[in-house]
């Protein structure tokens, strides 16, 4: 099964007039009328909420659903696209503030709400959230949402790897020397992981650009200069599936590694341990991928696959 994903990835600058909705609703449907086949479009961290301030985030921030949440689905659907329309402040019902990415169906449905785990502190001063998010984008696979400054802590891909993610969408605002360190954590996610990843800057002036897009085993599919642009790219996502049979240069497998019988392994950090039955990402779980194609034996259905694990899945649904 054909499995590509055409994405338009908005390397924009900021929002800056007084009326950031209206002025995006125009640069996307720009873009989706000038590449027609786009099926997923993606914008940079706070494109419609540019502040950090306290004040600022108090002003822009809103409920989701909300006005600006209404807006924006209404828009998916005109355009009939995918629409992460970069991130926005969102005021949770206990009053704090999140930095948040929603993910919006060409039906115009909220289908993924994702608020930052890790905002850049001391800089940033929203409140950070508490769960990792997936979704299915029908006939094409499952992704996964991570932040900016997320990217620093490898256990958010990690995680999302195992629940099923086979690209990660990672709308970032850097206008720091450190985006230089975040094109390696990116690719370092990608490879680790084996899973794509498609990280999406600002542009100059507001940040320094670079937006980069990585393919399962670490190579380099686009990255951008620093000025305005849309960047376009297809993804094969059943690549995830091949890279993690054969291993990255048809070597590492490190979705494999763990066997039934292996110790448990204490993670002290954490306050747990890596379980070896646990350990496989959701399409192996299910049967989908093969755990070790050069493996038979009791743990096997004789085809290189794991039977369903009970636990690994009630884990998953409990994440």
């Amino acid at each position: 099964m054909d499995r590509s994903l055409p994405m338009l990835i908005a390397q924009a600058v900021s929002c800056s007039s007084s009326d950031p909705e209206a002025e995006f609703a125009g640069d996307l449907q720009v873009r989706v009328t000038t590449f027609p086949q786009t099926q997923l479009v993606i914008y940079p961290e706070l494109h419609l909420n540019p502040v950090t301030d306290t004040a600022g985030m108090e002003a822009a921030a809103q409920a989701i659903p909300g006005p600006r949440s209404d807006l924006l689905c209404d828009l998916a659907a005109r355009l009939n696209v995918w629409l992460l329309p970069g991130t926005v402040y969102e005021r949770a019902s206990d009053g704090r503030i999140h930095n948040t990415a929603m993910v919006i169906s060409p039906e115009g449905e909220i289908v993924a709400r994702y608020r930052k785990c890790f905002p850049w502190r001391p800089w940033e001063s929203s409140a950070p959230g508490s769960s990792f998010v997936v979704f299915e984008v029908p006939k094409f696979g499952c992704v996964g949402l991570s932040i900016c400054y997320d990217t620093w802590f490898p256990e958010v891909a990690r995680h999302l790897a195992w629940m099923g993610a086979e690209v990660i969408l990672q709308p970032s605002l850097t206008p720091t020397a450190d985006r230089t360190q975040e094109l390696v954590l990116a690719r370092a996610a990608a490879i680790t992981n084996q899973v794509f990843i498609v990280n999406v800057n600002a542009a100059a002036p507001c940040a320094t650009g670079r937006s980069i897009v990585i393919d399962p085993e670490g190579n380099v599919l686009l990255l951008a200069g620093e000025a305005p642009a849309s960047l376009t790219q297809v993804l094969d996502l059943s690549a995830v599936a091949r890279v993690r049979r054969f291993g990255t240069a048809g070597l590492n497998r490190p979705w494999s590694q763990m066997h039934d019988g292996d110790p448990l392994l204490p993670m002290p950090l954490y306050g747990g341990e890596i379980d070896p039955s646990r350990w496989h990402p959701r399409a192996m779980r299910d049967g989908e991928q093969d755990v070790d194609p050069s493996r038979s034996g009791s743990d096997s259905d004789g085809h290189g696959r794991r039977p369903r694990d009970q636990r690994a899945e009630g884990a998953l649904h409990g994440s």
